[in-house]
């Protein structure tokens, strides 16, 4: 479904990601950790480009694109097939929850608004919001506001979600209904890339796990390998940051 093979990007003299590949099927939940620095929000950003990457190959649906000169006709058709999902929601605060899900459907997308409408009510039902299709961010919680990102994530019906640590913005008390849309989002089958620190949804709900650290992927593993056996010196001492994994099994009871 998508597979990118050498991404590098620099900024002037620094270089984030030094050739970086990755394969992803159909229904996979990557979850992609790592220390702060490491490139993992480079490396998302640069997928959905957001970014420019200064090299790289993206097959995309079989269709193969140079990721350092593509034109950005062939940017927006492949936007047209993915969404992404920010840390810090990314809404317009002059807008109703239904407005912002509704917004890049009729202005984007050319849809007549009372089928964007009926998109976006059913987007924020499926996230839990049915009761606030008329309230505007600021009467919302993080966790709120978070979902409805993701309702505006899924309205445009999209082959891949990538997730920038949806999370980190969030008290922890918030933290876990914006997981329990994200757990449901991967039982329905939706392919994601997730960017997260979240160990218990890295291990208990993503079926592949990647570790960075300096702009490489240091390992990447199928999850329960990932978790129960790390080959690498480096992915082990990260993990034990974390509690063990006996700590990664103590947080499967929350999802």
């Amino acid at each position: 479904m998508l597979e990118v093979y050498g991404i590098q990007k620099s900024f002037g003299a620094q270089q984030v990601l030094k050739g970086i590949d990755l394969q992803v099927s159909q229904g996979d939940v990557v979850a992609i950790l790592g220390p702060s620095g490491s490139g993992k929000t480079t490396l998302l950003r640069c997928l959905n480009f957001l970014e420019s990457a200064n090299a790289g190959t993206m097959v995309f649906d079989g269709e193969s694109f140079q990721m350092g000169s593509i034109s950005k006709k062939n940017i927006r058709r492949l936007r047209m097939k993915t969404a992404f999902v920010f840390q810090n929601y990314n809404l317009f605060l002059n807008k109703t929850a239904l407005q912002n899900v509704t917004e890049g459907l009729v202005m984007a997308r050319k849809m007549p608004k009372s089928q964007a409408e009926e998109i976006g009510r059913r987007s924020l039902d499926k996230v839990g919001l049915s009761d606030r299709y008329h309230y505007y961010p600021y009467q919302l919680s993080g966790g709120q506001q978070q979902r409805v990102a993701i309702a505006r994530a899924i309205a445009t019906q999209p082959e891949i979600i990538y997730f920038d640590e949806p999370t980190s913005a969030l008290d922890p008390e918030l933290t876990g209904e914006v997981l329990s849309v994200m757990r449901q989002l991967a039982n329905e089958g939706m392919t994601m890339l997730v960017v997260t620190h979240e160990m218990g949804f890295a291990r208990n709900v993503s079926n592949q796990v990647i570790f960075m650290e300096d702009g490489v992927i240091v390992e990447q593993d199928r999850a329960d390998r990932f978790f129960e056996n790390p080959k690498e010196d480096r992915t082990k001492a990260f993990l034990s940051n974390f509690g063990s994994a006996e700590q990664s099994h103590a947080a499967k009871k929350s999802y």
